[in-house]
């Protein structure tokens, strides 16, 4: 009877191993997928065209500093209080609000991170939409989101734009753009290359604009500026490292002007954007996930009251921080940094509870609704990015 049941047992163990490559073999398509595609054909020629393009990949015009060792050892000595150590408000967003437009013509929801449901004098734009449980081409491992999006695609009013900064898997998700793809009437504004991933993922080639930096179009009546960043781009960095363009955007209506970083380090065309495109009503600027190993990676809070006054910009809403913990400080770091610079340079900046819509001409009093944790003592000292007149 017992040589008889070890018999099954053996017999049953025979298919483990298939059974084990077949479930590797779908976690790596599926991951594979999420990694994009190259760009190829017309799109590739378009692209080596492109004054930021040199020597096979595109390049910043002041390069990026890296301490490596220190980038290295950065997460070794994070605060103890990078990611939150109690439920975060993020309540359901009812899809009610946005039945009527804003009054002033201008409203902004921010989402958390770089997602923000913009709506300037008529159209609507959601800018690096992720609503994946994970910045990570896979559903299992990388960094996770501390809440549940406050609200389904499908409750989503009509989007006329979803604009993309680049492709990295916090700012350009293939689950939410696959859940996009089929809407109808909306069209996905991307710097150049960024297009190879989407068609991949089944997004219409007539529905994917592609731009290089200082490049416009329309969508509706907004016009849609693709401006410079001091970044990178990648999903694979084994073999795609900076093969497709990364940007920022100035989004010009009738009446409104907005800007929006993406990713960025400080960088001189800043002035340049300002100037030509300002000012800005609200400049959305990207405030976390900064160190002093990439100074030029990210531009840190102090950095982007700087930025927002080379920018010409009236109100300044704080983003890239409140949703993944992406670098080694405190999570209210950044936002607890950016009131106090702003504080310091007389700005108004607006700090939005993820979800909360806010019309910037209407700025509602500062309010610190995080929850005060103490810091580390290993805070970062000011960033201050390298080569910047």
């Amino acid at each position: 009877m017992l040589r008889s049941g070890w018999r099954r047992v053996l017999r049953a163990a025979r298919w483990l191993p298939p059974i084990v490559l077949v479930g590797l073999a779908l976690v790596l398509a599926n991951a594979w997928t999420a990694m994009g595609h190259r760009a190829v054909g017309a799109r590739r020629a378009r692209m080596e065209r492109s004054p930021q393009w040199k020597d096979g990949h595109f390049v910043n015009p002041q390069p990026l500093h890296n301490d490596n060792w220190g980038a290295m050892t950065a997460m070794f000595h994070a605060s103890p209080d990078s990611s939150p150590r109690q439920a975060i408000p993020a309540p359901p967003i009812d899809p009610a609000r946005f039945a009527a437009p804003p009054a002033s013509g201008l409203r902004v929801t921010w989402l958390g991170h770089a997602n923000v449901l913009l709506e300037i004098d008529g159209t609507r734009v959601l800018t690096d939409p992720v609503w994946s449980e994970r910045a990570s081409p896979l559903t299992w491992v990388g960094p996770e989101r501390w809440y549940r999006p406050q609200i389904a695609l499908a409750a989503l009013p009509p989007i006329d734009a979803v604009v993309i900064s680049h492709d990295h898997y916090d700012h350009l998700d293939m689950r939410t753009i696959v859940a996009m793809k089929d809407w109808p009437k909306t069209t996905f504004v991307v710097p150049l290359g960024i297009g190879a991933h989407l068609a991949y993922w089944g997004v219409p080639e007539a529905r994917i604009v592609e731009l290089d930096w200082w490049d416009r179009t329309r969508v509706g009546a907004l016009e849609i500026v693709c401006t410079p960043a001091r970044h990178a781009a990648g999903r694979n960095m084994l073999f795609d490292r900076d093969a497709k363009l990364w940007a920022s955007y100035a989004f010009i209506g009738a009446r409104h002007r907005v800007f929006f970083s993406g990713d960025t380090g400080l960088q001189p065309a800043m002035r340049e954007i300002g100037a030509r495109l300002g000012p800005f009503d609200v400049t959305m600027i990207e405030v976390g996930q900064y160190n002093r190993a990439w100074p030029d990676w990210h531009i840190g809070p102090e950095q982007a009251l700087i930025a927002h006054g080379m920018l010409r910009g009236k109100v300044m809403l704080p983003m890239h921080w409140g949703l993944f913990k992406l670098a080694p400080h405190g999570w209210t770091e950044p936002i607890e940094r950016a009131v106090a610079a702003g504080a310091a340079a007389g700005a108004t900046i607006v700090t939005p509870m993820p979800g909360e819509s806010i019309e910037p001409e209407l700025p509602p009093a500062v309010t610190h609704w995080w929850p005060q944790l103490p810091w580390s003592t290993a805070a970062e000292t000011p960033i201050k990015s390298t080569q910047v007149d």
